[in-house]
């Protein structure tokens, strides 16, 4: 029995109290999935709940009156081996060993869907995130977001989700003219122009562009920039998507912000923005009154000059979103974009949607390698295939999952690189490659998986115990973390997994001992139903290392 058949059975448990009187509640009072955590002191059971502190005096009673009436009903639940009321009125329930047990076997059958719930089914989501300028390399800014954007997006279809993974191209205005004549001027061997990109990628375009057609060199700078403009612009666009399949993330869509231009998308979204009733012109520009909606300023949606402003292609591109049909939408910014938060929020208010509900910005903090050199290509950035090329793409993106994005973190190259329990990734995938070795020496002696041969209640080993415990939170952490954006709460689950693990490998062993004559004594039940248990871990591992990106090793 884990967290969540539990938590379904108090449901009903409760709703049944009130269908018969016992209980004088609203029947919609009753949270369709009642928490169920585990307690403080593993003393105290192996599950607690508070929902008789949470739905007692809303009932007309006394905390520890509710509990005494659910008390004895969940005690009748098969599996369950003791249900005591602690304090004002907390619900402590003790499972039998072979309810526990039985998880080992549940979690094998289940396999790669072990974990998956369906908390976000319905949901259609646009997940952006990366959207880097195609002006130049991906860099360490950009690799955080590109980590945790990507498990987000994993966590939220293992829930359930319809995610579409949306990389926007800023394609439009003047950064891409600076681009090109960047490229220009290296390629003429002069310095780039005021504002422009001197890192020798672009010289590597240059040289790109010239092997593809010499004839450009010869032409004036007015009649090269348009071909310049396309194909720097293509080449370094190329480069962004290799970088981010070489650091696994890929992206459903590629939207260019050219495209809501080209297509008169601008204007229209002007117009419908116009209909809600939150535009007004001052000063001949064209404004949307955000502060309707806590902006703390107005912003400009056409200057007076008649140009569209940036803000303009923003709020064509959010109606984009809503017109395909993506009910939530959620972006994923960097650090310097906090002012962003407020002003999208207002956005998607003044275009009719619920900015609680239709619409979440997230913002990530900024992180530092220690000992990272600038790149040679880029000049002045860590560029993330550098980073690729250093540090590995497991090391990378599971010491980005493992914080919150919203908190500042310092990677440590000589940490990532080690071979030891100090270093989080090796840890877990160490746990992993550990129990297939021994799943491996298990096969080779005979003790495999028969369902016949499984014993649940001979797993009442105490290091058992906690392993089980921590598998069968592996679901809840999964949904919570989805439901979050927080993929942390996986990495850190899954180093108590491994930290239950390795215990557990000291204590118990899986093959019999051979006598000290050197015969193999046969499997016992119990052998037989530590290799499910041993198994049972490998999958949860491998299932969590697959929501982060990460990979789970055969061998280390």
């Amino acid at each position: 029995m884990n967290p969540e058949t539990l938590s379904a059975a108090l449901a009903h448990i409760v709703r049944s109290a009130v269908d018969a009187g016992e209980i004088n509640l609203p029947v919609d009072a009753v949270p369709e999935a009642p928490r169920v955590e585990r307690p403080k002191s593993r003393d105290h059971g192996d599950w607690a709940t508070n929902i008789a502190m949470q739905l007692g005096k809303r009932a007309g009673m006394n905390p520890r009156q509710f509990a005494e009436i659910v008390a004895p009903k969940i005690q009748a639940l098969d599996g369950v081996a003791a249900v005591d009321i602690a304090g004002p009125g907390f619900l402590n329930i003790t499972l039998d060993a072979a309810a526990a047990g039985e998880l080992a076997r549940t979690i094998v059958e289940a396999g790669e869907e072990f974990g998956r719930n369906d908390q976000a089914v319905g949901d259609v989501v646009n997940l952006e995130f990366v959207s880097a300028n195609p002006t130049g390399p991906l860099h360490i800014g950009h690799t955080r977001w590109a980590a945790l954007g990507d498990a987000i997006s994993r966590l939220l279809r293992a829930s359930g989700a319809t995610v579409t993974n949306e990389y926007y191209i800023n394609d439009y205005g003047a950064q891409l003219e600076t681009f090109a004549a960047s490229v220009w001027a290296r390629m003429h061997g002069q310095d780039v122009p005021e504002g422009g990109y001197p890192g020798g990628y672009v010289h590597e375009i240059a040289e790109a562009i010239l092997a593809e057609d010499p004839t450009i060199k010869d032409q004036t700078y007015d009649e090269a920039l348009p071909q310049l403009r396309k194909r720097a612009y293509e080449i370094q666009l190329t480069d962004i998507r290799a970088t981010l399949d070489e650091f696994a993330v890929h992206f459903d869509v590629w939207f260019s912000e050219s495209k809501l231009h080209e297509d008169g998308a601008v204007e229209s979204a002007l117009e419908r923005l116009k209909a809600q009733g939150h535009t007004f012109e001052q000063e001949g520009a064209f404004w949307l009154r955000t502060t309707d909606f806590g902006d703390d300023k107005d912003r400009v949606l056409i200057k007076a000059d008649g140009k569209p402003t940036y803000f303009a292609g923003d709020a064509a591109y959010y109606l984009s979103k809503k017109d395909r049909g993506f009910e939530q939408k959620i972006y994923l910014l960097g650090a310097d974009h906090h002012g962003y938060v407020n002003r999208l929020r207002a956005l998607a208010a003044c275009a009719g949607d619920d900015m609680d509900q239709n619409i979440e910005v997230l913002i990530g903090q900024l992180i530092s390698v220690n000992g990272a050199r600038l790149s040679k290509r880029a000049g002045n950035i860590i560029e993330l295939r550098d980073l690729i090329d250093w540090l590995g793409v497991d090391a990378l993106r599971y010491s980005l999952a493992r914080y919150p994005n919203d908190s500042p973190m310092e990677i440590d190259p000589d940490l990532l690189r080690s071979q030891t329990n100090d270093n989080p990734v090796f840890y877990v995938q160490y746990a992993h490659a550990r129990s297939r070795s021994a799943a491996r020496t298990a096969d080779a002696q005979g003790v495999v998986r028969e369902v016949e041969k499984f014993d649940a209640a001979s797993l009442d080993h105490p290091t058992e115990e906690e392993l089980l415990s921590k598998l069968a939170q592996f679901p809840s952490v999964v949904g919570a973390a989805a439901k979050g954006r927080a993929p942390h709460r996986v990495a850190r689950h899954l180093e108590a997994i491994a930290a239950a693990y390795h215990a557990w490998y000291a204590a118990c062993r899986i093959v019999p001992v051979p006598a000290q004559d050197g015969t193999k004594p046969a499997p016992e039940t119990v052998n037989y139903s530590r290799r499910w248990l041993n198994d049972a871990t490998t999958q949860v591992l491998a299932n969590g290392l697959g929501l982060l990106g990460v990979s789970a090793p055969e061998k280390m």
